[in-house]
């Protein structure tokens, strides 16, 4: 078992990419654009310029902050009712804690918005620290964020595990030199992230299966 483990929050500790995703997809219909499915491939898991970037290409706007704001804005109201944990997560934060894994969560996300979920989930003091990706100049599928979570662990990446649902979360994992765990949300992995992802699975529940077995 490793020493340290980190841990994407949307779409990988809560059920909140379907939160994104449908505030990304009601700021576009308020002003009259039809998102394609591509556009949900390319926006998962990122943040700073590139999210800026892919927004203004999908929007047609030259002022994206104003997009990204908006879809925040209803985000956070959308979650403080509609928040769910993902199956098996808090089973696996107890067997971490029990073998004395060092965890913390690194997100795309605004780091209020991650810490009041933490701690309206009760699950916080599994964590000993946060970092966002809105912190950092390149977001995924650069692997900064999670060698910065590494650094915050006093670990190296080669002795973390990181969780992911995202294609960009995935890669930047990989990148980053850690051992990458796939737990699919809203996107399936294709024949590139099956190849990346050093595991893929259904849930929580099996990797914690496969850490008793000594599998992973």
């Amino acid at each position: 078992m490793l020493k340290g483990a980190i841990f994407d929050h949307d779409g990988t500790m809560f059920d909140t990419e379907v939160i994104w995703q449908a505030n990304w997809q009601r700021v576009a219909k308020d002003r009259g654009i039809k998102l394609p499915d591509t556009f949900k491939y390319e926006i998962c898991g990122t943040s700073g310029k590139m999210m800026e970037e892919i927004v203004s290409k999908y929007y047609k706007t030259d002022n994206p902050q104003v997009i990204i704001k908006d879809v925040t804005n209803g985000v956070y109201q959308d979650e403080l009712t509609k928040l769910q944990e993902k199956e098996g997560l808090r089973e696996l934060l107890e067997y971490f804690k029990e073998k004395g894994v060092k965890m913390i969560v690194a997100s795309s996300s605004p780091k209020d918005m991650i810490e009041h979920n933490l701690i309206n989930d009760h699950i916080d003091n599994y964590f000993e620290d946060i970092v966002s990706g809105r912190e950092l100049k390149r977001g995924k599928p650069f692997p900064d964020i999670f060698i910065e979570a590494a650094k915050r662990l006093n670990l190296s990446n080669e002795e973390c595990y990181v969780f992911e649902d995202a294609y960009n979360g995935v890669l930047a994992g990989k990148a980053s030199g850690s051992y990458t765990i796939m737990i699919p949300d809203l996107i399936q992995p294709n024949d590139e992230i099956k190849e990346k992802a050093d595991k893929i699975y259904p849930s929580f529940k099996e990797v914690l299966i496969d850490l008793k077995k000594e599998n992973i």
